[in-house]
């Protein structure tokens, strides 16, 4: 039924004019009422969508990615068993699509398009200072800090767009000092904006 309405839907686009160029690339994506998504390209992706050759992409809603993680224990370097020091979460709340590895705590975007992701951690009860990174594929793109020596509990966060590419890989990476995670402080969470 969904795959007869795209059709149709692609049909009536066309008998009634819509201006579609061969050579244009225009990817700006039109929704409507929520069912599909049609996306405008010259050079249409394949990847889990109906697409003709005049360059119409229609992308059912199970195009969604979303995920979000937390830690319900506290984290610390000595009890890990990598020597990464990648931040493990326990806890999964959304994992739309299945594109978050509980077991590795890993993102893998499923598709090339704008990604925003953020992040947030408090650190134990000792004057110590904590830094965590967001990873992309083994690089260092964004960091958090916390480091008031005076403040028993401090908390770092950040968050960020980014534009990925398919199977690119993101994780949060303890650079130093130790996590509170017992009452679920720390989190993880991200979303795809748009494809591309």
């Amino acid at each position: 039924m969904f795959l007869r309405f795209c059709t149709m839907l692609s049909l009536v686009l066309l008998v009634f004019g819509v201006a579609f160029s061969l050579g244009q690339n225009y990817t700006e994506p039109l929704v409507l009422e929520g069912k599909c998504l049609v996306v405008c390209d010259g050079n249409p992706s394949t990847e889990g969508a109906l697409t003709s050759s005049f360059g119409i992409s229609v992308r059912a809603s199970g195009a969604k990615v979303a995920f979000s993680a937390l830690r319900g224990t506290n984290h610390e370097p000595s009890d890990m068993s990598n020597t990464s020091l990648t931040i493990y979460f326990d806890q999964v709340l959304v994992n739309i699509g299945n594109h978050f590895n509980l077991q590795a705590s890993v993102f893998q975007a499923p598709r090339r398009g704008i990604y925003s992701f953020s992040f947030h951690v408090v650190k134990v009860y000792n004057r110590q200072t904590i830094q965590v990174n967001l990873m992309h594929n083994e690089y260092p793109i964004i960091s958090a800090f916390a480091g008031d020596q005076d403040v028993t509990r401090e908390a770092a966060s950040n968050s960020v767009l980014l534009h990925l590419e398919g199977e690119d890989k993101l994780y949060l990476k303890l650079e130093r000092g130790n996590l509170m995670g017992g009452w679920k402080y720390s989190t993880f969470s991200g979303f795809l904006v748009f494809p591309l």
